[in-house]
């Protein structure tokens, strides 16, 4: 049975139609990457999938139970078992690094103050970083921050981590310290991962299956081996970064016809 399910998922915003029925599983265990353009609804279905926005038409599960019919009581004890690492990561700035990390114990579960430092500890270690609980996120890098958030993502041992362009503001080197944290928690915490992302290095590096969003449907659904060889040509576009005559028109005075060819 699917993990994750949404069923002819359907979402605008005015007259803006965001997710145009929408099929999609997610498997227990799987790292599924979802790709598409900036406004192609990425971040709106992971929104869905916890039940932030809900769908104007479809339906949405999560370990057999619809999502879009919980109630507010209900939401809050299924989020427990997801973890979100946010874009910019979404520390809190007046709390140190340790901190930042026990929040979600601190919150949601009746630990005493030791367990919660050991479990601290032992997530700061799993992150790679044991030296920084102490330190506030404003002394530490962008890499470290989003190492530090994904260790808060990771503190009440979910089961799904949800990771919203992970590598986001770092540089290729540290872009790839993150890629290795997804595939480490995934074989080791034997999590599910979703990933929306950009960078198609990251992509591929971490997808055990690839899907992408365009004008709110998904165009593709398969294998990153399978990707490179399909032959839709705005996949293909995508994975290279290559905007259309019709996309460059314009710029600078140029005309489609005027595009420089490698």
């Amino acid at each position: 049975m699917p993990l994750i399910e949404l069923k002819e998922v359907h979402k605008r915003f005015g007259r803006q139609v965001v997710l145009d029925g929408v099929n999609l599983s997610v498997d227990p265990g799987e790292r599924v990457v979802i790709m598409g353009a900036s406004g192609s609804g990425k971040s709106v279905m992971l929104k869905h999938i916890v039940g932030l926005l809900q769908p104007d038409k479809g339906e949405v599960y999560f370990d057999t139970r619809r999502v879009d019919l919980m109630g507010q009581t209900e939401l809050v004890e299924m989020r427990k078992r997801f973890g979100f690492l946010f874009q910019m990561g979404a520390l809190f700035d007046s709390l140190t690094c340790a901190e930042n990390i026990a929040f979600p114990m601190v919150e949601h579960t009746r630990l005493g103050k030791d367990e919660i430092a050991d479990r601290v500890a032992a997530k700061l270690a799993m992150v790679g970083l044991p030296e920084v609980g102490a330190k506030m996120p404003a002394q530490i890098s962008g890499g470290q921050k989003k190492r530090i958030a994904l260790a808060r993502a990771i503190a009440l041992n979910p089961e799904v981590i949800l990771y919203d362009e992970p590598t986001t503001g770092l540089d290729p080197i540290r872009s790839d310290v993150i890629n290795e944290l997804i595939l480490k928690l995934s074989r080791e915490l034997k999590v599910t991962s979703v990933v929306v992302t950009h960078d198609m290095t990251s992509a591929f590096k971490v997808a055990s299956r690839l899907v992408m969003l365009h004008h709110g449907r998904l165009i593709f659904n398969g294998t990153p081996e399978s990707a490179h060889t399909s032959g839709d040509e705005q996949l293909r576009r995508f994975i290279a970064g290559e905007a259309t005559d019709e996309e460059l028109a314009g710029l600078n005075g140029a005309t489609p016809s005027t595009r420089v060819r490698n």
